[in-house]
């Protein structure tokens, strides 16, 4: 006899239930006392089900747990100025922050907000030391960038900068990302941090900016865009 819902449930698809009607019913007096409201009748399938597959169940949101699944896959991270405004990157599971008006100090500052929070990437670039020019700071900014890169090793084993572009802007400040194009040259493979040289792609070539003089022209976009991706699918040295 089932005494609940709960009950019915527990016989599963195969049970039917009968309802008798003690009242409008012609059974005899001496057998209603036998039968109850309720009676329950359990056939037996000879149907064999076949075995199915087990159901591999997964969490969306395991990206947002504090343990990563195993076999989740680490994003990379582009970070810089707005010079990454309009870059491309054809590298899959790829972040790219843009922070525009950012000098070495605002992605020191970010990237210590995410190591804080136990981040970690398969590979960090970094663009920034433009803006730091205006400053007229260089060995500031050369301290600054040298934090910048500690920081991003805590997060990853594999970090890149992305050297600066020419700025025709007059003569101090296409002198001064020179000079910072050439330090980083040299300090990236000293110090274990990949070194993209896109001096070499964008010097003589004004028409790869736009008006400004300072930010990447669509082609020019697509050229960053190009050394980016190669940098995040091979090594760099």
């Amino acid at each position: 006899m089932l005494s609940t819902v709960e009950d019915l449930a527990n016989w599963g698809p195969n049970a039917r239930v009968y309802m008798v009607n003690n009242t409008h019913g012609s059974v005899p007096t001496s057998e209603s006392r036998r039968l109850t409201n309720w009676v329950t009748v359990r056939r037996h399938s000879h149907i064999r089900h076949p075995n199915h597959a087990p159901v591999l169940i997964s969490n969306r949101f395991s990206p947002l747990s504090n343990t990563p699944a195993e076999t989740s896959v680490k994003s990379a991270l582009v970070i810089g100025d707005s010079i990454l405004r309009n870059v491309d990157i054809e590298a899959p599971a790829t972040i790219v922050d843009c922070i525009p008006g950012a000098r070495a100090s605002d992605i020191r500052s970010k990237l210590k907000v995410l190591a804080n929070a136990k981040r970690k990437f398969s590979k960090i670039v970094i663009h920034a030391g433009t803006n730091d020019t205006r400053l007229r700071q260089s060995e500031i900014t050369k301290d600054t960038i040298k934090e910048v890169c500690e920081i991003a090793k805590t997060m990853s084993d594999n970090v890149i900068c992305s050297g600066p572009l020419p700025a025709y802007r007059g003569d101090e400040t296409y002198s001064r990302l020179v000079s910072l194009h050439g330090w980083m040259s040299k300090w990236c493979p000293q110090h274990n941090v990949g070194f993209i040289d896109n001096w070499k792609h964008f010097r003589g070539r004004p028409d790869l900016l736009k008006r400004d003089g300072l930010h990447p022209s669509p082609e020019g976009s697509a050229i960053l865009s190009r050394n980016l991706t190669n940098s995040l699918t091979f090594d760099i040295v």
